[in-house]
């Protein structure tokens, strides 16, 4: 068994995949922070985050905090006297968290840091046409997303790959990323050694990656064709692109630079820099479908 007691924090499916790797090799996870439950869908049953599901399948004792503040909270984080905390896909943690363990806390980021600091890396990558992005492991600080780094691995991204895609990946990548992390933390510490950080480099150009909203998601056709693509890639299949089509919000998952102003069967919109064929598209209360079949559909 090894030694260093682990506090994982985190809430989405993303999140679940390092946890599942500490757990399957045999690390002390003595307990899981996740937001609280919340009612979800059209019954509002009740949802469990995927990362309490699977933490109450492996008996893990689950912390729920409203406030992450609340000195009872606070208390009951303290009983359980950790040596490290772990942060994936959480929100921002108060100092009284983080700097709480011994040896601190570290976070999964979804980018290579410096670039992307925000609450969604990976789509924001993929609007912008990265060929290649990647996961950081940091030691947390004040400043959000800015603590010195620990370890980076990095992936190409595909020229029609889309955000969905790119995440499962990286969602792949981050077991590795969370064992290499811990096992270097683990063997300074059994040798008494400083561990090994670097800086994130201050460079002039930084890209901010900001939670995205739904009015984010608008296709602005005074773009370029490759700028309106990438924007429907980065956010397929969620939280959708979409466009007004006769007076309805229709979603957008795949889009292609045309070379050509109209061909039977496709919607193809005119734009900056040429023309956009939207490939694939989801009215309300309908099913996803390319562009044939739904045109198909509204005969």
């Amino acid at each position: 068994m090894h030694h260093l007691r682990i506090i994982y924090m985190g809430t989405p499916e993303f999140a679940v995949a390092g946890l599942q790797a500490l757990i399957e090799n045999d690390y002390n996870v003595v307990a899981v922070v996740t937001m609280p439950d919340k009612p979800a869908g059209r019954g509002h049953q009740v949802q469990f985050s995927a990362v309490k599901q699977y933490a109450l399948s492996q008996g893990l004792p689950v912390l729920q905090p409203e406030k992450l503040k609340d000195e009872a909270f606070v208390e009951e984080l303290r009983s359980y006297k950790a040596d490290l905390q772990i942060v994936t896909a959480f929100r921002m943690l108060p100092e009284v968290v983080w700097a709480m363990p011994r040896l601190g806390t570290f976070n999964v980021h979804g980018s290579l840091l410096p670039q992307y600091r925000g609450a969604a890396p990976i789509n924001w990558a993929v609007i912008n046409g990265e060929k290649e992005t990647g996961l950081t492991t940091f030691m947390l600080k004040h400043e959000i997303d800015t603590g010195n780094m620990i370890l980076q691995e990095r992936i190409a991204i595909g020229e029609d790959e889309d955000v969905g895609s790119v995440h499962d990946r990286l969602m792949a990548l981050s077991r590795d990323i969370v064992l290499r992390t811990v096992r270097l933390i683990e063997e300074c510490d059994r040798e008494g050694k400083p561990l090994p950080v670097v800086p994130q480099p201050e460079l002039p150009d930084l890209k901010p990656a900001p939670k995205i909203f739904k009015e984010t998601c608008e296709i602005d056709f005074s773009k370029t064709a490759t700028e309106i693509k990438n924007f429907v890639r980065g956010l397929s299949p969620y939280p959708g692109a979409w466009m007004m089509w006769n007076g309805n919000v229709v979603k957008v998952f795949k889009a292609a630079v045309s070379p050509v102003a109209s061909a039977k069967g496709h919607i193809i919109v005119p734009c900056k820099d040429g023309y956009v064929d939207i490939l694939e598209l989801q009215a309300a209360g309908k099913k996803r479908m390319d562009t044939r079949s739904f045109l198909n559909g509204l005969r």
